[in-house]
């Protein structure tokens, strides 16, 4: 029997409800319940009372008491939550275990953040204004933290927003995508077990774009995170109250330099395990790759070969490698750009079809042109495109060309071509013979142009959501 999750908001009445369905073949998997405009004020003034009686405060103690309980629990239901994952984002099952590990790991993390956070003296007695002062600094949470979350990690994405926001001491609502709310809810619904009182973290699938704005722009909103696409996040970011501060990740279209001395095979597998990974659908998966024109040819083939045997199905299944876009929808405008790709002029050399409405071929195109829809925009789908260069200044030039700039990375034995790679690309991270999506949760992570705002990873989002708080003690035995 499927499971029905309730609204997370204690003194809420739910408005509805929705189902939670598998991308890959529509199984009806649970429903949630939804809360309309009234549910969101009910869970705004719960925040904002937690925050502003300063009484009810958690000590540092008790949330890295919370965290390391809820760290355990996670462990303890490891395989449970990687399925769960595996079946609402189509994520598959491999990948969704490392997700869950990486999630346990975060909690971890916002534990180590807490026990290493300090202050710091500032220097006082240097001149005759500053005589018999000594001063230094604390850290108090921002305020209330509304996060929206997006679908394609749905555990970790949440770890990331919900963490360090009760690391920090702040009363955090969090919506999660409504394709995939699950992993959120279970996540919400483990730190409450782990001691965490109901009202400091809460969670909401809205009834509609109303209420949603309405979360968040109110004026108690003291940090909004955001995770998902450039359109609704600059959007949301112009609806912000007057001082409420925010982070945005969005996409980005990560382009990779190929020099004709990297090491094929290596090159190879990692680029495509990158492009095709999560079938494409990570903010900095390979998308563009700009190989010197005398290994081009031959490394689009070898990516394309690696992919078509690469396993494409059920994400539930322990040898699936891909598994289906999040909603048809999507599969069809993959299958729609592929095609505009090729028709203008584009050569296939491998994939461009649809598998079924929720699967789609691992695809590789080679040279398409820079008016192709595919060359300027992210396609959040299991494509590569190879592109030839003679000249790494105008690979790099093309490299830099879109609105977008989040990772990039270069594959060569030459120090000096990767340097060069490193300092002309626009990018907040560079990967030297690696591929765009590596990450760890602790370093930052940041979307360039129009790809994101602030800076993300757990020890750095802990600290967007505090403020520096300074003591001047004036003594005359100073």
């Amino acid at each position: 029997m499927a499971e029905h999750f309730k609204l997370l908001v204690p003194g809420a009445t739910a408005a509805g409800s929705v189902d939670v369905t598998a991308p890959f073949d529509g199984a009806h998997i649970a429903s949630i319940e939804t809360g309309d405009s009234n549910a969101v004020e009910i869970a705004l003034n719960n925040a904002h009372q937690l925050f502003t009686d300063k009484s009810q405060w958690l000590s540092a103690e008790q949330r890295i008491d919370v965290l390391e309980k809820a760290a355990h629990i996670m462990q303890s239901r490891f395989d449970e939550l990687a399925v769960e994952a595996a079946r609402e984002g189509g994520k598959p099952l491999p990948d969704s275990k490392v997700e869950v590990a990486r999630a346990i790991d975060g909690m971890k993390n916002c534990v180590e953040v807490i026990r290493s956070e300090h202050g710091e003296e500032i220097p006082m007695g240097k001149n005759a204004a500053s005589m018999n002062r000594l001063a230094f600094t604390t850290h108090e949470p921002i305020g209330v933290v509304v996060a929206v979350s997006a679908f394609n990690h749905p555990l970790n994405l949440a770890v990331h927003q919900v963490g360090p926001a009760i690391a920090a001491g702040c009363p955090v609502i969090i919506k999660p995508a409504e394709d995939t709310p699950l992993s959120c809810f279970r996540l919400i619904e483990i730190l409450h077990q782990a001691g965490l009182p109901q009202a400091w973290c809460q969670g909401i699938v809205t009834t509609d774009h109303d209420a949603a704005t309405q979360l968040v722009s109110d004026n108690r909103v003291g940090f909004f995170s955001f995770i998902g696409s450039a359109r609704v996040g600059w959007m949301l970011r112009s609806k912000l109250a007057p001082g409420t501060r925010c982070a945005l990740e969005h996409g980005g279209v990560a382009p990779v330099i190929v020099s004709h001395d990297a090491d094929m095979d290596d090159t190879v597998a990692l680029l495509s395990k990158a492009g095709f990974y999560h079938a494409g659908q990570v903010c900095v998966s390979v998308q563009r790759v700009y190989a010197e024109k005398s290994i081009a040819r031959e490394l689009a083939e070898k990516i394309a070969d690696t992919g078509s045997k690469m396993k494409i199905g059920d994400p539930t299944s322990d040898d699936t490698e891909i598994g289906p876009l999040i909603r048809h929808a999507e599969t069809d405008r993959v299958a729609e750009w592929v095609q505009d790709a090729v028709d203008k002029g584009a050569e296939l050399i491998a994939g461009g079809e649809k598998i079924s409405d929720s699967c789609y071929q691992a695809t590789v195109l080679f040279n398409p042109p820079a008016d192709a829809t595919i060359s300027k925009n992210e396609i959040f789908g299991p494509v590569i495109c190879v592109y030839e260069y003679e000249d790494i200044d105008d690979a790099i030039e093309q490299a830099n060309s879109l609105d977008v700039a989040f990772q990039a990375a270069v594959f060569s034995k030459n120090i000096d071509t990767c340097m060069h790679a490193f300092k002309q690309l626009d990018a907040s991270a560079v990967m030297v013979n690696d591929h765009t999506a590596f990450r760890v949760d602790w370093m930052p992570f940041a979307g360039l142009k129009h790809s994101g705002h602030g800076v993300g990873g757990i020890p750095h989002t802990f600290r967007d959501m505090q403020i520096e708080k300074m003591m001047v003690i004036r003594s005359p035995s100073l």
